[in-house]
């Protein structure tokens, strides 16, 4: 196969069926949202296995979907308990976009997933290829995908060079991926979308895969350009190497009586909408920082050191214990301060865990509560 060129329809019922054929005998058959309809069930796992792979996301789906078995339970909950069963998983911003689309679709589409990939594909959160996905798997529309599996198989059986993500490669290969969807004319093996869109995963997560591709087991190898001139290492075209900038932040565990302060994020950018512990930058003055939540705090020890790895930027992060001296009694929220702050909580660190918090802070939790002399807290007086 060649980069260039027009697919005739032979080519691409030959090519569909070879995957058809192999994803029946080797493919995967038995995973949690595989033979259903149901959309709202293929929706989540779509939405969950971006960026995330199968193993991590099965446990977290199963979960979900015993909180919120469909659409109408997911649009009427509390953005927070969505949160907390989403804490861990990271991207935390499909969660909120779940939530949003669900009430979305209750709202405006009687709480009935539509069906048309155009609609879908109107709906927060959800791209191209997740719109197609869902369209194929739930009511068999004959749509193309392109997620980083099929960009890799793609790129490497038509030798097409450049990295992916880049508009002019992503566009050749989203013409590819259109032009090799089967016409379903000739039998029905051809006519069988949702196999070949099952065979494109499978073969990219079994087969075709980033390091070491088994080429010797994929049924396309006798036609693809990488295998023929052993280029399967260099292909698809790494990402442009970058640099990551690094920041630096501390997260404060203020401690009064048993119990950790927490704070909710803001709705949008890092770690958004979930409880996190207060964040202060590296040159800001603790005393003076804390009285923002009206306590007053004494530093206690510094906590060891961890770095967490966004898209974008690598965070250091240093925590530190503070013994709280004095804190506002239960009833006052920071909104009722005289420096209003985002809403504010105080946990016992088991019942923090079990919160909707970001993985960095659920590790120094977990350290904290590791230590074996918990720290002696005076009695405190109620400003």
């Amino acid at each position: 196969m060649s980069a260039g060129g027009d697919i005739s329809d032979s080519i691409a019922n030959s090519f569909a069926t070879r995957l058809i054929r192999w994803q029946r005998e080797h493919g995967r058959h038995h995973l949690p949202w595989q033979n259903t309809r149901d959309a709202y069930s293929i929706w989540l796992s779509e939405i969950m296995l971006q960026q995330t792979q199968v193993g991590t996301v099965i446990p977290y789906y199963r979960r979900f979907l015993q909180c919120f078995p469909d659409i109408q339970s997911l649009a009427s909950a509390p953005l927070d308990e969505v949160m907390v069963q989403w804490s861990g998983l990271g991207y935390y911003s499909r969660a909120r976009n779940l939530h949003k689309a669900a009430q979305r679709i209750v709202g405006e589409h009687g709480g009935i997933f539509p069906e048309e990939v155009a609609i879908i594909r109107q709906l927060p959160g959800i791209g191209r290829s997740t719109a197609a996905a869902i369209a194929v798997f739930a009511f068999g529309k004959r749509a193309a995908i392109l997620d980083g599996n099929v960009k890799r198989i793609l790129s490497r059986c038509f030798g097409i060079e450049g990295y992916p993500g880049e508009k002019q490669v992503e566009a050749q290969l989203w013409q590819k991926a259109e032009a090799l969807l089967p016409k379903g004319d000739e039998s029905p093996i051809e006519r069988d979308i949702e196999g070949y869109t099952q065979a494109l995963m499978d073969l990219g997560a079994t087969i075709c895969i980033r390091a070491r591709p088994m080429c010797g087991s994929c049924p396309l190898r006798l036609e693809c350009v990488a295998f023929r001139d052993n280029r399967a290492g260099s292909l698809p075209t790494p990402r442009p190497r970058k640099i990551l900038p690094e920041r630096e932040a501390v997260l404060l565990l203020a401690v009064a009586q048993g119990k950790i302060l927490l704070e909710k994020r803001p709705s949008t950018g890092i770690w958004g909408a979930l409880w996190s512990l207060p964040e202060m930058g590296m040159n800001e003055n603790v005393i003076e920082y804390c009285l923002r939540f009206g306590i007053n705090v004494r530093p206690m020890s510094q906590m060891e050191a961890l770095t967490h790895t966004f898209t974008h930027f690598r965070l250091r992060i240093y925590p530190l214990i503070l013994q709280v001296i004095s804190r506002p009694p239960d009833h006052l929220t920071p909104e009722v301060l005289s420096q209003p702050r985002r809403p504010c909580v105080w946990r016992m660190p088991e019942d923090a865990l079990k919160a909707a918090i970001p993985s960095p802070v659920r590790k120094v939790l977990l350290q904290y509560a590791s230590q074996t002399e918990p720290l002696e807290i005076p009695a405190m007086t109620d400003n």
